[in-house]
């Protein structure tokens, strides 16, 4: 059984081991593939793995020996499920391994926001605080997050593990959900969309990019928010007009956003949210925790494992 992971690298840089792989098949393992190499290197792989290598219709009918595709990530948009179904080839994902860090993250870029850690940081270092004439001083504004209102759009496992967190600091929780369940926690209250726009002073986003959302954070989305609020993606970095966000943080209609995603990865140059103010940009790393990534690798191992033993799992199509 010979086994082809198209794009290792950033689940597994050097700190992680394949062995749970190796163990089921001829495995090969490439750091990166470039499009144009995709067909070359997975011509005679009965198992295929990717991260964000693109398998297109025209690739996955061109690998004549693919029986599986296995998704090192939650989101599957990389891979034409279709095409992949009309040929009998199971696409697995691997849900929920990052939920606690991810939501770790939505706080990291919250606080941030909010106390200016890293901005007073570099202020001492740079000497300013050895020459106040005071014991302290802040130079930006320092929030407290208590009897503030969080709104999640998105109420799945994120959601919930931000909105928890969310709670635990003392806000107020609501959140819009396209799909709400019969039950929620008692601490959230579940609104329309309208409403978590115009109430939030902190908007998190965690729904997957479909094409009904695409964008769907705009200039009109914008003018319901508070000029005081913050808005935090760690989802998809499509769900955002750029330039109306951009817009937003330069006129000062929004106090901040914190964002680990972007609409291109890696960003060109020209990406108006590079150089727009108050925006925290970090590339999208709230997945990518040691813990968060074993996860994802043994998960991955076990749903190539549980396909071979004739018990497919995770399975996306």
């Amino acid at each position: 059984m010979k086994i082809v992971i198209l794009d290792g690298y950033t689940l597994n840089p050097g700190d992680l081991s394949w062995e749970g792989f190796e163990e089921l098949g001829e495995l090969t393992v490439y750091d990166r593939t470039l499009n144009e190499k995709v067909i070359e290197r997975a011509a005679n792989a009965e198992i295929v793995i990717t991260n964000k290598t693109v398998l297109d219709r025209d690739i996955i009918l061109q690998l004549s020996m693919l029986k599986y595709i296995g998704l090192l990530a939650t989101g599957y948009n990389v891979v034409d499920i279709e095409a992949a179904r009309e040929r009998g080839i199971p696409v697995a994902n691997v849900p929920a391994y990052g939920t606690r860090s991810v939501a770790q993250m939505v706080f990291a870029h919250l606080l941030e926001l909010t106390l200016n850690v890293g901005h007073h940081s570099e202020s001492v270092k740079k000497g300013k605080w050895s020459c106040s004439p005071d014991f302290c001083y802040w130079d930006k504004p320092l929030i407290e997050l208590e009897g503030l209102t969080m709104g999640i759009i998105g109420f799945g496992k994120i959601g919930q593990a931000t909105g928890e967190l969310a709670y635990t600091f003392g806000m107020n929780v609501i959140a819009y959900d396209k799909f709400p369940t019969k039950s929620s926690p008692e601490w959230v209250k579940l609104v329309d969309l309208e409403t978590v726009f115009k109430e939030s002073d902190v908007i998190s986003l965690h729904v997957p990019l479909t094409e009904d959302n695409h964008h769907f954070v705009n200039k009109d989305k914008i003018r319901l928010l508070k000029p005081t609020a913050f808005l935090i993606n760690t989802s998809r970095g499509l769900l955002i007009n750029e330039s109306d966000l951009a817009d937003a943080l330069n006129s000062g209609r929004l106090a901040g956003a914190g964002l680990d995603v972007l609409s291109a990865e890696p960003p060109p140059n020209n990406n108006p949210l590079l150089s727009a103010k108050n925006c925290l940009i970090t590339p999208h790393i709230a997945w990518a925790t040691e813990s968060a990534r074993r996860r994802l690798l043994n998960c991955a191992m076990k749903n190539l494992k549980s396909f071979l033993e004739g018990n497919p799992q995770n399975i996306v199509n």
